[in-house]
């Protein structure tokens, strides 16, 4: 029986006593799980980018649809099976409080697709629509 060397693995499924994908210390179940089902809002702009990158992950096309702004969302939403999301950077934050009704993400997400490492990087803006943060739109690059 050979074994073939350097083959890129699958990742392993996200369980609810994995590590969150969103990079926050605690468990998919303890972090954005909640917030995915609906049992918690995502308290900040930062937050609900986290969110959404770990619904990335998991695959959780409803919520990602659900959080993103009426004007700007898409019909619908086809994930790449063969992208798999390894990590996220906040690069930084402006606004995005309890106390604010916008506020901007800046992050690097990092993915690997058909086993070649990438990344992507993006300025989110973000608002608050009733009341809950939602996903506006992507800030043109300087």
């Amino acid at each position: 029986m050979s074994k073939q060397k350097n083959k890129p693995r699958r990742p392993a499924a996200v369980t609810p006593a994995s590590p969150c994908p969103c990079g926050r210390a605690g468990t998919y179940r303890d972090c954005c799980a909640p917030i995915h089902q609906g049992q918690a809002a995502a308290p900040t702009a930062e937050r609900l980018m986290r969110s959404r990158y770990s619904a990335f992950a998991v695959g959780d096309t409803a919520y990602l649809l659900r959080t993103w702004h009426p004007t700007t969302r898409p019909a619908g939403l086809d994930l790449e099976p063969a992208q798999h999301w390894t990590g996220l950077d906040i690069l930084g934050t402006t606004g995005g409080s309890a106390f604010h009704t916008e506020g901007t993400v800046e992050f690097r997400a990092h993915y690997s697709l058909h086993g070649q490492a990438d990344s992507q990087y993006e300025h989110s803006r973000f608002v608050r629509e009733g009341g809950q943060w939602v996903y506006l739109d992507a800030l043109p690059s300087a």
